[in-house]
């Protein structure tokens, strides 16, 4: 076991060194699991802790080709909500949600989350068509959902402008209160350290070079930037690296892959309480523990593997904000990032068996990714150990997509984060 105490971890910080020290990884990654899973994230990690936790003893291993947390986990925006408007996505979004309530006690770790509400703001009569219609479905599927008159919602968030001569009138807002946010990457240290607990090795510096197939058309094994590993099973949840991993063992995914931006301010007092989004304008702000006002825009309109992407898109999102959020206006601008997101078709997830026996794949999320990191893993990791989908999984499956069963979501999630 490796040193977590406070002081370990701050003299490590003081390193300079982004990843975990050597004593936290596996020192021989060419040996033989029962389960392989590749990428390190906040979805491959809560997998293999789900895996271990319920579903052991299992010899389990975790690659991430850098270090943990390095990809979209550590760049999200750390939205949480489970209002969405079809029944499966509602179904897996809750889950997750009920899983983000005791997290941290769940892995002895503060993940930091704060269920401070998601208010999503209607600026026409077709958005307040449309959010009531979300709110009507939610309550059907047992999902907390709201409305707000435009008065409510400045209550709720007093720095919000409801001037109806506005760009952007408020005319009233959607509302679920057990929405919020976390810390992102607390999320994938929490995941870790617990599933190293269980005995899982986490090898980063580990990047996929090949995926082996024996002559039944199983796979074997992979092969790595740090030599041969076998593997009984292989779950890929890798974002914005999926599509080339599955091409390794043949397999072409319905996905493309778009860089998603998002910004922070510097640090200032509290002042706003929740998380605060925007279809029609396509942007959404919250504040940190640090006192950043955290800003997300939309994703570029090219396919890309690029981490940065356009000017334009965080322009159009700070104009927008700032039309919204007046006595924002003379704030600066800290940082700006921008993540690999794998899309599909109806931007809804895949989760489960592929074509190519032992392997499983857990891909597509899209924007929605980060809030689903409980329950992504935790029906991922059952679908792995049972080599059949969870239920809550099983409408996610990579067949829909011959069959047309569709769950679309890209024209029914609004800002979709």
């Amino acid at each position: 076991m490796g040193d977590f105490s406070a002081v370990a971890l701050f003299r490590h910080a003081l390193s300079g060194h982004r990843q975990w020290p050597a004593q936290w990884r596996s020192p021989d990654p060419k040996q033989s699991y029962d389960v392989v899973i590749v990428g390190g994230g906040g979805h491959g990690l809560a997998t293999a802790y789900y895996l271990a936790k319920e579903h052991g003893p299992l010899r389990i291993a975790v690659l991430e080709k850098g270090w943990i947390g390095s990809g979209n986990t550590g760049r999200n925006t750390t939205i949480i909500r489970s209002n969405y408007l079809w029944e499966a996505s509602a179904g897996i979004y809750d889950h997750a949600l009920t899983l983000w309530r005791d997290l941290s006690s769940e892995l002895n770790y503060n993940v930091m989350f704060s269920p401070r509400g998601v208010m999503m703001l209607a600026h026409s009569l077709h958005d307040e068509q449309v959010f009531k219609r979300h709110i009507h479905a939610n309550r059907l599927a047992g999902v907390d959902n709201e409305w707000l008159t435009p008065q409510q919602a400045k209550d709720f968030c007093p720095v919000l402008d409801i001037d109806p001569d506005r760009r952007y009138p408020v005319i009233g807002a959607a509302f679920q209160r057990r929405g919020g946010v976390a810390r992102h990457d607390a999320v994938a240290w929490g995941y870790a350290r617990a599933a190293d607990r269980l005995g899982v090795d986490i090898i980063q510096n580990c990047e996929v070079t090949a995926i082996d197939r024996g002559s039944d058309g199983a796979v074997r094994g992979l092969e790595t930037s740090r030599g041969r590993i076998e593997g009984g099973r292989i779950g890929v949840v890798a974002a914005g690296n999926t599509s080339v991993i599955m091409e390794m063992a043949g397999v072409r995914m319905p996905i493309e892959t778009y860089p998603l931006q998002a910004l922070v301010s510097e640090p200032v007092k509290p002042i706003f309480p929740c998380v605060v989004m925007s279809n029609t304008v396509h942007a959404y702000i919250s504040q940190s523990d640090k006192g950043e006002l955290v800003i997300g825009a939309s994703t570029d309109q090219y396919v890309s593997y690029s981490q940065t992407g356009g000017l334009h898109v965080t322009s159009h999102a700070l104009e927008a904000v700032n039309e919204m959020f007046p006595m924002f206006r003379r704030l600066r601008m800290l940082r700006t990032w921008g993540g690999r997101v794998d899309v599909t078709v109806d931007r809804s997830p895949i989760i489960g068996k592929t074509p190519v026996p032992g392997l499983f794949v857990n891909c597509g999320w899209g924007t929605g990714g980060f809030k689903a990191t409980p329950g992504s893993g935790h029906v991922f990791a059952a679908t792995i150990a049972n080599d059949e989908p969870h239920p809550l999984a099983a409408p996610f499956s990579l067949e829909r997509f011959r069959t047309g069963e569709f769950i679309d979501e890209a024209a029914a999630a609004a800002v979709s984060h």
